[in-house]
Order: C-alpha cells, then sequence, then structure tokens
C-alpha cells in the first residue's frame, strides 16, 4: 500500500492526507498506520523536496477491536441493548449441554443463533444440522428426523439415515417447532429424555448424542393452553430459552446489519459498492421491517444489484420503502 501511495504522489504531485496502510516490522509483525504526504517548495513555488509522515494506528486498532468485541458474539452483531443481553448468556447457553428454544419472530436470525450456539459449544467440529420442520409433511418428516430401514416402505430398497443420526456429535436445529403434529411430538418427546429413537421399519433403537436446539415463531405456551402442544415436551424443550427481539424493537442496527450487507454483496460479486447513502438509510430506518433482518437483507440485495456504481440511493431502493418514505413526508 506504501508503495501505491508513493507512486500517486510521485505521479500526480498532490498531498496525500491520512490514507489508511501498513508496515511489517523486523518481527513480521503487521503494524496498521495512516500516511500523510506533502510536495516543499521554495518561495518561488519550485519543488525542493517532499515529506511524508506516518501515524502508528496500533492503539486505535486495538480499540476498533475491542469496541467490536462487544458488539459481536460468533457471526452475531449488534448494537442494541435488547441483544447485548442475548450476548452476555450466549457463551454459558453454548457450554451447556441442555436443549435451548431459541422464540422470536420470523426473519429474526434464530439459524444464525444456533449456529453461533453450536460455534461456541464443546463441539464446534461436529456437524450443524438444520431441520424446518414446518416445510415437510408429517410422513415426510418422521422418516427425515429418525431415518428408514430397507423396506420400511414401498420405495425404500436401502437403509437411510435420519437427521438424528446425521447429528451425532454434533447439533440438531429444529426449527418451527410449533408445526409438529402430535403424534411426531410424542417421538420426540421420547427422543429428548432417553436419547434414544427407532428408525421408521427398524427393530432396535439407537442412540443419538446431538446436542438440541429447537426454534419457533409461536407462542407454544398459548399452544398447550390450546391443547395443540404436548405440555411434557413444552417443559423438555423450554430447559434454556433466548427471545430474539423483532428488528424494529433494535433500529439501531439497521446501518451496522446494512454495512454487512454490502460487504458481503461485494465479495460474492466481486464489485465496491462503498456504502449506502444518508438518504436511503433515512428510509430503512423509517420501516417497520415486518419480515424482519431476512426482509432487510433482501431490500439491501435488490438495491445493490440496481446499484451501477457509487451508493446506494433512494432510486436503488424497493417501491414500498421509497411510497413510504413519501407518504411520510408528505
Amino acid at each position: 500500500p506504501l508503495l501505491r501511495f508513493r507512486r500517486r504522489f510521485l505521479k500526480t504531485g498532490k498531498p496525500v492526507i491520512g490514507k489508511s496502510g501498513y508496515i511489517i516490522d523486523a518481527g513480521g509483525t503487521r503494524i496498521p498506520i495512516s500516511v500523510s504526504t506533502a510536495v516543499l517548495r521554495d518561495a518561488a513555488g519550485r519543488v525542493t523536496g517532499g515529506a511524508e509522515t506516518f501515524r502508528d494506528l496500533s492503539d486505535l486498532e486495538e480499540l476498533r477491536r475491542e469496541l467490536e468485541g462487544r458488539y459481536q458474539v460468533g457471526d452475531l452483531t449488534s448494537r442494541s441493548p435488547l441483544m447485548q443481553r442475548v450476548f452476555e448468556v450466549l457463551p454459558a447457553i453454548a457450554a451447556s449441554p441442555s436443549t435451548v428454544l431459541i422464540v422470536g419472530e420470523t426473519g429474526t436470525g434464530k439459524e444464525l443463533v444456533a449456529r453461533t450456539v453450536h460455534a461456541l459449544g464443546p463441539r464446534p467440529q461436529g456437524p450443524f444440522v438444520a431441520v424446518n420442520c414446518g416445510a415437510l409433511p408429517e410422513t415426510l418428516l418422521e422418516s427425515e428426523l429418525f431415518g428408514y430401514k430397507a423396506g420400511a416402505f414401498t420405495g425404500a430398497n436401502k437403509d437411510k439415515p435420519g437427521r438424528f443420526s446425521l447429528a451425532r456429535g454434533g447439533t440438531l436445529f429444529l426449527d418451527e417447532i410449533g408445526e409438529v403434529s402430535p403424534a411426531l411430538q410424542a417421538r420426540l418427546l421420547r427422543v429428548l429424555q432417553n436419547r434414544t429413537y427407532e428408525p421408521l421399519g427398524g427393530t432396535r433403537s439407537e442412540r443419538s448424542d446431538a446436542r438440541i436446539v429447537v426454534a419457533t415463531n409461536k407462542d407454544l405456551a398459548e399452544q398447550v393452553r390450546r391443547g395443540v402442544f404436548r405440555e411434557d415436551l413444552y417443559y423438555r424443550v423450554n430447559v434454556v430459552r433466548i427471545e430474539l427481539p423483532p428488528l424494529r424493537r433494535r433500529k439501531e442496527d439497521i446501518p451496522l446489519l446494512a454495512e454487512q450487507f454490502i460487504a458481503r454483496f461485494n465479495r460474492l460479486q466481486r464489485r465496491a459498492v462503498p456504502g449506502i447513502t444518508a438518504e436511503a438509510l433515512s428510509l430503512l430506518m423509517a420501516h417497520d421491517w415486518p419480515g424482519n433482518i431476512r426482509e432487510l437483507e433482501n431490500a439491501v440485495e435488490r438495491a445493490f444489484i440496481l446499484c451501477p456504481e457509487g451508493r446506494i440511493g433512494i432510486e436503488h431502493l424497493p417501491e414500498e420503502l421509497t411510497a413510504h418514505g413519501a407518504a411520510r413526508g408528505a
């Protein structure tokens, strides 16, 4: 980076002020610095030399890392006080073997929290297996979870391991557990109690040592009162509870999340979109985001695609956001 700054300075003669870079000392340590250059001229305006100054940014870099550490746990990033409470308990939750219940609206990042619990736990190298219980019919979900033996039903020509088997030594994440039928709830209860299950068509029980993390966007206590969710299963999964706030209650995270999404899309698409304008960001902040973080990510991705160069502006945002902003302005 220093050579690039010098070449530009020598070519244009224009000063370079406060450009970030790094140097490597004799021990191979990378030291962050800022560089400034200037032309020295005499009274007649003739160039007599140049000056180059370096500022060690090690202390600032250390402070930046410390601040980031306060706002980040694993892949989770937030400045919200509500999320900071979650960050405070996540390491202890991850270290325990207990079943975890993650509660939050659709799109609040429940699977990301589950992955963070897995990554911070004692077996991060083990598999992380996710199942969306609301996306599969009951018969298919049962075979997906427990597997089956050859001959268990028409078309079952060979054994197939289920997700409980595949998650051995790791974590099994059961998303939208509130969608599971009462019959399948009974089988799940047995697995959680005894750590054993029987594949479809099997005659012997198999063990699973997978860490179980479940998630739902429903009020399971209300479902218990209505009789659609087993009370004993509810108490079994509600050992450790993590509640994720909706994005409308943590709007201070919107600039941070938008910046993260833009950085990721830049890496994936090999582009260099520098960010988002203040006007466009104000519209993002004004929206209530019923679809939460997932909706925000989709909006930023769309704007990223429509932005040919420069920063993402109002003209690149989805129509529902710009129409909402115009209505508020009126």
